[in-house]
């Protein structure tokens, strides 16, 4: 696989798939740009070299073509401030307006095209739209981990249009992580599983048995453990068909010599809501009525011990409710431990995507882990050791 390090854009157009798929308010404005921050190097070598950046991305789910709110005109201006030139903007990404503001694009310039899930096409990965992409560009750039696991038509269907194709920054750093953590963790090495559902996390689970010294499962999924081991966990999320699953990984946990860590006692709710009572009970003791929304005081220390212990530590998913800052005790305490074990202990730390990297970037800390993944599923299935579409297409 060709990297962008030791490629030469002179003069080249770079037609780069990037993740921009970032949080909008309702004023448009991005809550949260780490997607767009991890793209920069990639972006300035080309422009560097003396080439040009023609952008491609999704933006949220749109339903039925073109909407305002998935636009991504509402990028132009803060892309233009991050990499302090005009960004032009194409208003359809494969139609005359695009053909026309590639053509015209000089060495230095960035084009961004609008989003691609207003075409059907994209997602169903059309061998016809993937050609109209990629006659934008004489070079195609895949820096779109986050996106590396759909075999959609910019992320994997297009390379069959190009001979020279290359991997981002982005894209080789997520596969370079995710190799260290796979093939060559030194030990003790934890993985940190939280997120609402068992059926989510299965394969990874499973996975990571084979690996792991250390489990530590937290988040909406305990529920489902608790109830597999009798507890009450009154209206708490959970899923009822996933308890035998549930059973059957802490059977094979036991039989593999992997240390599983539950939760000891949880903060529990009579709403789902930010203010509503709340109280902390034992595992396996939450009263009819009161639902689970993160772990107990009792949890988060024996959590942070195991944490500190490690040498390698993997986190993917929440301890509870984050969202709600009366809940987001455990996520962030969680977080303080993982910085702590490798700013002082010089653990090798990989915060997993998703809401896991919102937690941590959240609270200031995403520059004081080894690596924080903006690729929250395909990291999974890359971790699960799924062939990712995205990844082989530039091979």
């Amino acid at each position: 696989m060709q990297s962008v390090s030791n490629y030469n854009f002179s003069g080249k157009k770079a037609l780069v798939r990037v993740d921009f798929n970032v949080p909008l308010n309702d004023r448009f404005e991005i809550t949260d740009d780490t997607r767009i921050k991890a793209t920069i190097p990639t972006i300035e070598k080309i422009l560097k070299d003396g080439g040009s950046v023609i952008l491609m991305s999704h933006l949220g789910r749109p339903k039925d073509g073109p909407t305002e709110k998935y636009s991504l005109k509402h990028l132009v201006t803060p892309l233009s401030i991050v990499f302090g030139v005009q960004v032009k903007f194409a208003t359809d990404c494969i139609g005359d307006d695009a053909v026309e503001l590639a053509e015209a694009l000089k060495p230095g310039e960035i084009l961004l095209l609008e989003n691609l899930r207003f075409y059907k096409e994209e997602e169903k990965g059309d061998v016809d739209f993937a050609k109209k992409l990629a006659r934008l560009g004489d070079v195609w750039v895949n820096d779109a981990f986050g996106t590396a696991h759909r075999a959609h038509a910019s992320t994997a269907v297009v390379g069959q249009f190009f001979n020279e194709k290359v991997s981002g920054y982005v894209m080789q750093a997520e596969l370079d992580n995710a190799k260290k953590i796979l093939e060559n963790a030194e030990r003790p090495f934890t993985a940190i599983m939280g997120g609402s559902k068992i059926s989510d996390k299965i394969l990874i689970i499973e996975q990571l048995l084979d690996k792991v010294d250390n489990l530590i499962i937290g988040g909406g999924m305990t529920y489902t453990f608790t109830l597999a081991e009798g507890g009450k966990i009154g209206k708490s999320i959970c899923e009822p068909d996933k308890v035998e699953l549930a059973k059957s990984l802490l059977e094979k946990a036991k039989a593999k010599g992997v240390k599983l860590y539950m939760p000891v006692d949880n903060v529990c709710a009579d709403d789902f809501n930010n203010n509503a009572n709340r109280q902390t009970v034992t595992t396996g003791e939450i009263p009819d009525g009161w639902e689970g929304l993160d772990i107990g005081p009792k949890s988060v220390e024996l959590f942070q011990k195991v944490v500190a212990e490690s040498k390698t530590i993997l986190w993917n998913g929440p301890m509870g409710v984050f969202e709600f800052p009366n809940f987001a005790i455990g996520t962030n305490a969680i977080a303080d431990a993982v910085v702590k074990a490798t700013e002082e202990n010089g653990a090798f730390s990989l915060i997993g995507g998703g809401d896991s990297a919102s937690a941590v970037n959240n609270a200031g800390y995403g520059d004081r882990v080894s690596y924080v993944s903006t690729g929250g599923g395909a990291l999974l299935e890359y971790m699960e050791g799924k062939v990712l579409p995205g990844v082989a297409a530039l091979e």
